[in-house]
């Protein structure tokens, strides 16, 4: 073949590749998906059954439902199912990083057998020096989360601004996977957090969300829109459209484990009705 033949082979071949991509894959932007653990009292083929039946497509699963040992054989049945279901691995999590870069790479194996953009994590201030390697190595994000009060206190990464002070300096791979209920949560200890202006704090660095309300008197998640809740769904995805976050917010509701769908579905509606409204 000539090399102007050739070219004009390339070039047509890559129209067609391009033509025949979903408009999702060419055009990244928010999609709503789950985190696992909302439906852990079901295994993994009923969750992903009910995530099926929700219209979501993508989801942060937790280790009752893809165990970290994962491999091989096992593995790939685990995606043979979610395939089956419609149902996209985006992030895994919440997994707990240390100085030890060799348990730390264990979990970046697995997250890149499972397919994951990131490990959404709660990482031991030693834990940065090896996290950096090993963002740079497999290009997996690490998605630091905050769990709000704990204990008698707080949550060792309870805001953006903790969080972001850690990794500013660090591998651009390394920033947060906000929870929206965790910090509404904080007002108990007397720290209103704006969700919304979170995300704004942490920027380019928003690689994950686990999105949620919390009604802090009665302490239970609630359905979004419920009068009792005060998650502005609308605001935080404008945040999260601002700093061009191109990924899956994850809806997690931790009230009425028994069968949670019902609920959850109406937290799929407000969602969408909200993605809608800021475009």
């Amino acid at each position: 073949m000539s090399p102007l033949d050739r070219r004009s082979f390339l070039a047509a071949s890559a129209t067609g590749l391009l033509a025949a991509r979903p408009a999702a894959a060419a055009d990244a932007g928010i999609v709503v998906g789950v985190q696992s653990y909302t439906f852990r009292n079901f295994d993994l083929e009923p969750a992903l059954k009910r995530m099926k039946d929700l219209g979501v497509t993508h989801a942060e699963f937790y280790s009752k439902h893809v165990p970290t040992n994962s491999a091989g054989e096992k593995m790939k049945g685990i995606l043979a199912l979610c395939k089956e279901y419609g149902v996209t691995p985006a992030g895994f999590g919440v997994s707990r990083f240390t100085k030890d870069h060799d348990e730390n790479k264990k979990l970046f194996d697995f997250g890149k057998a499972l397919g994951v953009k990131y490990l959404s994590a709660d990482p031991t201030p030693d834990a940065f020096d090896s996290l950096d390697k090993l963002c740079e190595e497999y290009k997996i994000a690490i998605a630091i989360h905050p769990h709000g009060p704990s204990g008698k206190g707080r949550h060792a990464w309870w805001s953006a601004e903790v969080i972001l002070k850690a990794v500013k300096d660090r591998h651009k791979l390394i920033g947060s996977c906000l929870d929206t209920g965790h910090l509404i949560r904080m007002a108990q200890l007397g720290e209103a957090l704006d969700p919304a202006q979170q995300v704004r704090v942490m920027g380019d660095r928003n690689f994950g969300m686990h999105l949620k309300d919390h009604d802090n008197k009665r302490k239970t998640d609630v359905v979004f829109g419920d009068p009792t809740g005060v998650l502005d769904v609308a605001a935080v995805l404008k945040a999260l459209k601002e700093v061009k976050f191109a990924g899956a917010v994850s809806i997690e509701y931790e009230a009425n484990p028994a069968e949670p769908t019902a609920d959850v579905r109406k937290c799929v509606e407000h969602t969408r009705e909200a993605l809608k409204k800021v475009g």
